[in-house]
């Protein structure tokens, strides 16, 4: 004779089943219902037209390719980086319509006819950026890796203080915003420098503040 079975029923185990059932459940009446309307899927692919840098740029990509992966893969724009794909570095910031975001995270059919600018339509060796001398003056970077979007991010943050754009160690709201070292660190945040050359950049950005004052 078999010895009996020990079997509790736990109410954790008997909503995750009935959840995954219900799931599992809803999928099939989907695919019976595209199946019997005889719904077929939209397109894969889209064309798009980009002013990357002043230059009008299209391409057509997988409508899951972000802003990064069509800068890089297919535009072979390949300053803006890839670091942790996820938008929590700032690696592959770049600007769209004048604002910054981080590219990982957007895709490249939402920016049919944006003004896209990346590292490259900033500066060349010959001729650079006051903010991409000043990170060479102040050795404000290590490896290389983060520069890019820490330039781009750092070229914003002077431009978003001066809009009276407050952020969140912004004390007074109805004066003008100073620029501190406070505000500086606060709006790089997102940017992330596995170097540590934190200080060195603060005092790249400051510099440039100062200058163009």
């Amino acid at each position: 004779m078999s010895p009996p079975i020990d079997f509790s029923l736990r109410r954790r185990t008997l909503l995750a089943g009935t959840a995954a059932a219900a799931a599992f459940s809803a999928v099939n009446r989907g695919g019976a219902a595209a199946q019997s309307t005889g719904a077929t899927a939209g397109p894969e692919t889209t064309t798009v037209t980009l002013s990357v840098n002043g230059e009008e740029r299209e391409l057509t990509v997988d409508n899951r390719t972000t802003l990064l992966d069509a800068l890089r893969e297919h535009l072979q724009l390949t300053g803006t980086k890839k670091g942790c794909d996820h938008g929590q570095c700032g690696a592959c910031t770049c600007t769209v319509n004048g604002e910054r975001i981080n590219s990982c995270l957007s895709l490249a059919v939402m920016h049919d006819g944006d003004e896209v600018e990346t590292i490259e339509g900033i500066g060349q060796p010959e001729s650079m950026d006051p903010m991409q001398a000043a990170f060479v003056e102040h050795d404000g970077f290590q490896c290389g890796y983060c520069t890019p979007g820490q330039i781009q991010s750092a070229r914003k943050v002077i431009e978003e203080i001066r809009a009276g754009i407050p952020s969140h160690v912004t004390g007074d709201l109805t004066a003008e915003i100073a620029i501190t070292d406070a505000e500086i660190r606060e709006r790089m945040s997102g940017n992330i420098c596995r170097c540590g050359a934190y200080a060195n950049i603060l005092a790249a950005i400051t510099q440039v503040a100062e200058e163009s004052a």
